[in-house]
């Protein structure tokens, strides 16, 4: 079966990100109060929700895993956004300059994926939906241990690649799960 990943990758963002669009436009850049580690630490209740329902199969909250992946993406986005952006640019920041700034991010996070899959080919369709809920688990771990550090790593990628890591595994995920619900 051939898979066209440019296409299913950007058909999960532009969900992803016209979601996000409509939240922005309902609660403006709210977002923009949160410290990097409180975002992180988003990121990490999500992923942790994911693997508790994988393990027990039964939500009684109502989300899905479906939805804690978009919010994973989404929050790695405003992690990233947030790493650039700096105390002067105020909290509120107009519409289109944050659809600028998240059509940016993500088409940069996707190039790093293509990079990516051409030197490991595309691994992560053999992969267990599970191993890109704890392999995102073990990304948040490093950042915090990064923020820990005061942003100071001496061997590592920064926190800015752990996320765009974290991101396109959330996007795999979302594509892996739809391939099973529609068994392509």
């Amino acid at each position: 079966m051939a898979h066209n990943t440019s296409l299913e990758y950007s058909s999960v963002i532009q969900y992803c990100r016209d979601l996000f669009l409509k939240k922005t436009r309902d609660y403006g850049t709210a977002w923009r109060i949160l410290r990097l580690s409180s975002l992180t630490d988003q990121i990490f209740i999500k992923a942790q929700r994911i693997r508790t329902l994988e393990e027990k199969k039964v939500s009684k909250v109502g989300e899905s895993i479906h939805s804690e992946y978009i919010g994973i993406i989404n929050y790695c986005v405003i992690a990233m956004m947030q790493l650039e952006l700096n105390e002067d640019a105020g909290m509120e920041l107009k519409l289109d300059e944050v659809q600028e700034r998240y059509d940016q991010l993500t088409t940069e996070t996707m190039e790093l994926m293509f990079a990516k899959n051409h030197d490991y080919g595309e691994a992560w369709r053999d992969m267990r939906i599970s191993s890109l809920t704890d392999l995102i688990l073990m990304k948040i771990l490093r950042v915090k241990q990064i923020e820990d550090n005061e942003g100071q790593t001496e061997a590592s990628e920064g926190i800015k690649a752990n996320y765009q890591d974290m991101l396109n595994y959330a996007v795999f995920a979302l594509i892996r799960m739809d391939t099973e619900k529609t068994g392509n």
